[in-house]
């Protein structure tokens, strides 16, 4: 287990409690064999896990002393507001809660993101000083591979795969590329400046996904979800700006601020009958134009 690993293991312990004794973090510790081999954690330990949680993470880790000296985190809105130490967080309590269960190894199955393996790493190492690199790409639509200069300015996950935006010199304009499209990645000696506006988050803002065009203006849609679709679109919302409009019983309508582009259709032809477009006209033309040369596929069996 990694120091990473036990860090994380301690944070979700104690906001699982809310507030626990140090004894009794280490009784959980010391009970677990694959963490603790059956070791208790010292006083000492859990202080530099404490001070190191703090300067990794900026999650501060607070001693009540009326009532029994219990330890809770001081900041938990640092977490539930921060989207990426929420997701990293999370990731790791996953990890080290199936390290905790790998005698059931077979009964546990996952998504591969190869394309983290590939570049990321590389990736994230020119993006932390600002370093131009330079990559051999070869896009699904492509017969051959071009190699050229990008500025990274951040990276997103989407789907089971790895995405850098990112600045291109050649075409003077914002792309975004698939890493598991990247044939080779090599970190320049020129560096570049990002523009001190730039926000990540605020370039995804109004889209689905990975396809963003500045030109085009996020529009009201108004989705209608049939019988057991309700649920889902309840619980796993499409985009952060969806609300529920109306529960109906056999159907709901919910409301979405966004780009209708390419990646947002796609997901809802993936779920079929089970949503309507109810508005707008313009994007409920495009949905039955789909599903016509879907019909075309079929219609002669």
């Amino acid at each position: 287990m990694t120091q990473l690993q036990k860090y994380t293991w301690l944070i979700e312990t104690i906001r699982k409690a809310g507030k626990i004794s140090l004894e009794e973090i280490s009784e959980r510790w010391e009970r677990n064999k694959d963490l603790s081999d059956y070791k208790p954690l010292s006083r000492a330990t859990f202080n530099r896990w404490r001070d190191a949680i703090f300067d990794q993470f900026g999650i501060i880790i607070s001693c009540q002393r009326a009532g029994g000296y219990l330890y809770y985190i001081e900041n938990p809105e640092d977490i539930d507001e921060d989207e990426l130490r929420k997701w990293m967080l999370d990731s790791f309590a996953v990890c080290n809660l199936i390290g905790e269960n790998l005698s059931l190894k077979d009964r546990i199955l996952v998504n591969q993101i190869p394309s983290a393996r590939n570049h990321l790493a590389t990736l994230l190492e020119a993006m932390r000083e600002n370093h131009v690199v330079t990559i051999t790409y070869c896009g699904f639509n492509k017969t051959k591979s071009h190699k050229f200069p990008i500025e990274p300015y951040c990276v997103k996950l989407f789907e089971n795969r790895w995405y850098v935006l990112a600045y291109n010199v050649q075409y003077h304009g914002m792309r975004i590329y698939g890493l598991d499209r990247i044939e080779q990645l090599e970190i320049t000696d020129d560096t570049f400046k990002l523009p001190k506006d730039f926000s990540a988050s605020a370039c995804f803002l109004n889209y689905y996904g990975i396809i963003i065009n500045e030109s085009d203006k996020a529009e009201r849609i108004v989705i209608r979800a049939f019988g057991e679709h309700i649920p889902y679109m309840k619980s796993l919302p499409l985009h952060h700006s969806q609300k529920l409009l109306e529960d109906y019983g056999e159907y709901a309508d919910f409301e979405l601020y966004l780009v209708p582009t390419y990646d947002f259709i796609m997901r809802l032809l993936h779920v079929g009958a089970m949503v309507e477009v109810i508005s707008p006209a313009s994007l409920r033309r495009t949905m039955k134009g789909w599903i016509s040369d879907m019909y075309d596929l079929y219609k002669n069996d």
